[in-house]
């Protein structure tokens, strides 16, 4: 996306403005066009790893970096060296040294080095891209391996557009993908050819579980309802919401995720952007949760259950691989009737309700972030492989 109103008058204060989407479209270029990166040797098996991460443009909050502070947390734990490197072509990120403690600041605690920008790069076991705006920075990197750490199928969060095919070229760069998920997995070899290595999406079982004494209600449903994420598909889960509320006008919706009016006549309470020990302590409060990934599927779903909170997600292809139809979570298609339906089951059957909510209970135990980095671990040293065999 551009920048807003308010950071493009701060640019012409600070000097004449220079479109962001242009200077990126130019460093684009110049990447695809460069020959790869030297690949170094390979490290001797079973040594630690040094493993630089290239992360895009962040804000405040993001949850894709979120995911990658906490593998990096994880990798770390496991002996291995990480280093994080801000790739910033389009110059979102005014201060240089600001963007580096920010990113520390938001996303830590870890023992990896931050850096602005890759100047200082000299090499890395394996050079890891996370995000398709990272991916042909990453390609043009010296390293043993060359990795991709993908977190959805990004191509799907843009109309057509030049950052849909720049996100589907990233595919083609030669990087080994390591995915959230098995779903994501499978989509790289069904469309692109690709070998992968999947991983669990973990759990913070410290963060995310049930609070006996916090009292629970019997007529709440909490929806996340983030309108500037297209792929949670918000108009259709405010649909579902007044429906419900139609239909069950004692029950009480509580929206979150975003700072707006949610524009609706139905009554509702938006909570608005919330930290994680405050959004806890609501799905502790709550009866139901719903939320809508028709991409990739959503860590909301798994730390709701974790949090004894029941909940309805999509009927995709992503969820139901994540979790199983005989798995914890109810299951609806993308119908504002049917997600409603799903809803009123469950807020009409305490029984099920608690049978939801001790599957759930078993989620961080079995997902910690621990485990998810000994499975990207070995999709690590697969790129490393993986690298070797198409460039070495």
């Amino acid at each position: 996306m551009g920048l807003g109103i308010r950071t493009r008058l701060r640019r012409w204060r600070n000097g004449p403005y220079v479109n962001d989407e242009y200077l990126e479209a130019r460093e684009l270029a110049a990447l695809v066009h460069a020959p790869p990166g030297v690949v170094r040797p390979a490290p001797a098996d079973g040594v630690p790893l040094h493993l630089a991460f290239v992360v895009p443009f962040f804000n405040q909050g993001s949850g894709g970096h979120m995911t990658i502070a906490n593998l990096v947390r994880a990798l770390e734990r496991r002996g291995h060296r990480c280093s994080l490197w801000i790739d910033d072509p389009g110059r979102r990120l005014r201060d240089p040294v600001q963007a580096a403690a920010h990113l520390r600041d938001w996303f830590g605690p870890f023992a990896a080095d931050v850096a602005y920008g890759t100047d200082a790069f000299t090499g890395a076991d394996v050079v890891v891209a996370t995000g398709w705006q990272t991916a042909a920075r990453v390609r043009s990197l010296p390293a043993a391996g060359r990795a991709y750490l993908v977190q959805d199928h990004e191509p799907e969060f843009f109309g057509t557009s030049v950052q849909r095919s720049w996100a589907t070229d990233s595919y083609t760069y030669g990087l080994y993908p390591i995915t959230a998920g098995e779903w994501l997995a499978e989509l790289m070899g069904e469309r692109y050819g690709l070998p992968a290595t999947w991983f669990d999406l973990g759990i913070d079982g410290e963060r995310w579980r049930p609070q006996p004494e916090i009292a629970r209600r019997d007529d709440v449903v909490i929806a996340y309802a983030r309108s500037s994420t297209p792929r949670r598909a918000v108009p259709v889960v405010l649909a579902a919401l007044g429906e419900l509320r139609a239909r069950r006008p004692q029950t009480e919706v509580w929206l979150y995720g975003h700072g707006g009016p949610a524009g609706v006549d139905f009554p509702h309470r938006n909570l608005g952007v919330l930290a994680e020990p405050q959004l806890a302590a609501a799905y502790a409060q709550a009866t139901v949760g719903l939320v809508v990934s028709m991409t990739n599927y959503s860590l909301a779903a798994q730390e709701m259950l974790s949090c004894g909170l029941p909940c309805v997600e999509l009927d995709a292809p992503s969820v139901v691989k994540a979790f199983g139809r005989d798995g914890p979570v109810d299951f609806a298609p993308l119908d504002a009737y049917a997600l409603a339906d799903a809803l009123e089951r469950l807020l009409a059957d305490p029984e099920l309700r608690a049978q939801r909510a001790a599957a759930g209970a078993s989620l961080p135990a079995q997902r910690t972030w621990d485990h998810a980095a000994a499975q990207v671990e070995a999709g690590l040293r697969a790129a490393i492989a993986f690298t070797a065999a198409r460039e070495g």
